[in-house]
């Protein structure tokens, strides 16, 4: 399935489009207090991992800093 968000200006709101083989379902959340913190690139495609989605739909935004420094290990030869 293939899941397409849209946001109107305010950010109070999405709308989705959920393809399912046989026809689309539509989607619509309302935030009540706040807003989305949806991209201000101007891109107009934007491809979500899941946990981004799950951030977008949680009030977050979709890029998060690192909590943790990566640590990359040492070649030892």
């Amino acid at each position: 399935p293939s899941l397409f968000l849209f946001c109107g200006r305010r950010r109070d709101r999405i709308k989705g489009l959920l393809w399912q083989g046989d026809g689309f379902v539509l989607l619509y959340k309302r935030i009540e207090s706040g807003s989305f913190q949806w991209p201000r690139e101007t891109a107009s495609l934007i491809e979500l991992s899941p946990q981004q989605y799950r951030w977008l739909m949680e009030g977050l935004a979709i890029v998060q800093p690192r909590a943790v420094k990566v640590i990359y290990p040492r070649c030892s030869i």
